[in-house]
């Protein structure tokens, strides 16, 4: 089952953003994260990605040293900019003069260093179109909420980029329900990113929140980090995923084994697993947009075949009882 560029996904809203049922996750293409990948295959990624469907690509200035992946999203996308809405993040992997303030995380370092403050966020879109290598870009997103500034504020500050034309639509990343509340009432939120996956559900409150707002929800890590392709069975050197306790060896062999009836929920459907992950989540509401990534054109194209899956109500209410009863271990991604 494979979607061709002659084939159109469906559509869903962000908001007041159209975009593919499916878009294209592109932190995966910098090294540091899955190991490592060159630029040319990274560029050969994201034009496949445009190719078979995807008409939303989400990246942050803070994946790859030095915004290395909004450059390698610019470049990519020359001459097909617009085929596209681009989607990136601001305030995390801060350049140097710029304080650090700590956000806790559930990887083994930690916790990252964010900077939301107001008087940082112009720069911040400035060195993002520089990098994206357009005049403007179509949602952005706080990449995490800064524990020393006041939310509002830093939503204000894209407020601003918004109306100077720069920004055309906010979005949100990584928060609660009361903070999505809270930004909306400063500007329209379009959509919130969270992480949501068959491993992973997302916060009820949250999920309430958006859809009383009519604000779009864009779950990353939608494959578990990989893990629901069921094609992960160690983790090399120089992964980050070597941070996440879900990922360490026992606990990836029992997860494996605890979500083997996903897998075969998938072969009985002549689908493959990442491709009943993805369906699973386009039909928990219709304002998702999940965001995959891959680096292999082949599977990019099966990953966006997703959104041509119907799946009935008797396998979403077994899916449903299947889940129900699968404990993951190693905690949460984040």
């Amino acid at each position: 089952m494979t979607q061709t560029s002659k084939q159109s996904l469906p559509t869903r809203r962000l908001g007041g953003l159209e975009v593919s049922a499916l878009g294209y996750g592109a932190m995966v293409l910098s090294p540091g994260v899955y190991g490592e990948v060159d630029d040319e295959r990274g560029e050969r990624a994201l034009r496949a990605a445009v190719d078979a469907g995807a008409t939303i690509i989400d990246t942050s200035d803070g994946y790859g040293a030095d915004g290395h992946n909004e450059r390698l999203v610019g470049r990519a996308l020359r001459g097909r900019r617009d085929r596209v809405a681009i989607a990136t993040k601001f305030g995390f992997r801060l350049p140097e003069g710029v304080e650090p303030h700590p956000f806790p995380i559930g990887y083994a370092f930690g916790e990252l260093a964010v900077n939301g403050d107001p008087k940082h966020v112009r720069g911040y879109a400035e060195a993002s179109l520089r990098g994206l290598e357009t005049d403007y870009i179509d949602l952005y997103y706080p990449h995490f909420p800064d524990p020393q500034v006041p939310f509002e504020d830093t939503v204000g500050a894209v407020a601003e980029l918004i109306e100077a034309g720069l920004v055309r639509h906010l979005g949100l990343s990584n928060v609660t329900a009361g903070q999505l509340r809270a930004a909306h009432a400063v500007h329209p939120v379009a959509a919130v990113q969270i992480e949501w996956s068959m491993w992973k559900p997302a916060e009820p409150e949250l999920l309430a929140a958006a859809r009383e707002l009519g604000v779009g929800l864009v779950p990353w890590s939608p494959l578990g980090a990989g893990f629901l392709t069921g094609t992960v069975g160690k983790v090399d050197e120089g992964d980050f995923r070597q941070n996440a306790p879900r990922f360490d060896a026992a606990n990836l062999k029992a997860n494996n084994d605890r979500f083997a009836p996903v897998r075969g929920v998938a072969a009985e459907l002549g689908i493959t697993p990442a491709q009943l992950a993805l369906a699973w989540l386009l039909h928990q509401d219709p304002n998702v947009v999940p965001i995959p990534g891959s680096r292999t054109p082949a599977h990019i194209e099966e990953n966006l075949a997703a959104a041509l899956v119907e799946l009935d109500a008797e396998v979403l209410t077994r899916l449903a009882g299947i889940l129900g009863e699968t404990e993951v271990e190693g905690g949460t991604l984040m």
